[in-house]
């Protein structure tokens, strides 16, 4: 089982693409601007896109994706994507992205009967079986509903992504239940803007310490959601907690095995 990184900036700018993760090569979780440096051919594997929450350095992608891949697709005689999301997300995709007006409803193309992708809710706490891989739907606590996602590896333990969300004790409470492995978490803003953090509901170093002093172990934690100009700010506070977990930024390209 492979974990490609292929964008996990809180923001764009040249080097930075915002988060997406593609497991193996037929499952994206999120789907921000680093979808776009796949090929074409890679784009048209992905069978299944899990969705944290409705932003658009989240979901960006998902309507592309479907404009770049409906042809071959359709020539294959493939079955629609699946977008798997809470059901407030998958509503606002559909007012505010497939509406006809900010891009073309391709829940409805090329027809009806068999479009290029397909709407399928989910809920905390909820089991994915998605091609013999098991992913869990995690909580987390966010300015719109939102979750973050456990993959289970088996006796490697889980790769567990966080999603957007600001201090959330039942994440831990679960976490203390299962082998982690792998631990991305985000930290979008420095300790100079916490209020902005605990407004906008995201972590800065300060309160990503007190959080993961809630996880028990010594786990790779992988910093994401920075800000493209805050990585020094950011990772120079993160580098100062006291922790036993090994902390680092994550870096678009990297692969995480497990």
């Amino acid at each position: 089982m492979k974990i490609r990184v292929l964008g996990c900036s809180g923001a764009i700018a040249a080097g930075y693409k915002t988060t997406a993760f593609l497991l193996d090569d037929d499952v994206l979780i999120d789907a921000g601007t680093g979808v776009g440096d796949l090929p074409l051919d890679a784009l048209a594997r992905i069978d299944h896109i899990l969705v944290s929450h409705s932003h658009l350095d989240h979901v960006l992608a998902i309507p592309l994706l479907a404009d770049s891949v409906l042809r071959l697709r359709e020539q294959a005689g493939r079955p629609p994507i699946q977008v798997h999301a809470l059901p407030e997300t998958l509503q606002a995709m559909r007012q505010h992205l497939f509406n006809g007006v900010i891009w073309p409803d391709f829940t409805r193309l090329p027809n009806a009967e068999r479009p290029v992708l397909s709407l399928h809710p989910f809920e905390i706490g909820q089991r994915l079986q998605l091609g013999g891989r098991m992913i869990e739907v995690l909580s987390a606590e966010h300015t719109v509903p939102a979750v973050g996602f456990a993959v289970d590896a088996g006796a490697a333990g889980h790769w567990v992504y966080t999603g957007d969300t600001g201090p959330n004790p039942a994440l831990w409470r679960r976490l203390a239940e299962i082998k982690v492995a792998h631990l991305v978490i985000e930290t979008a803003f420095s300790d100079d803007e916490r209020q902005l953090a605990h407004v906008s509901r995201h972590l800065c170093p300060s309160v990503l310490g007190h959080e993961l002093a809630q996880l028990g172990g010594s786990v790779d934690v992988h910093i994401t959601h920075i800000k493209p100009g805050e990585v020094e700010a950011v990772m120079s506070a993160v580098g100062a907690l006291q922790s036993g977990h090994r902390l680092r930024a994550l870096q678009a390209g990297e692969v995480i095995e497990l």
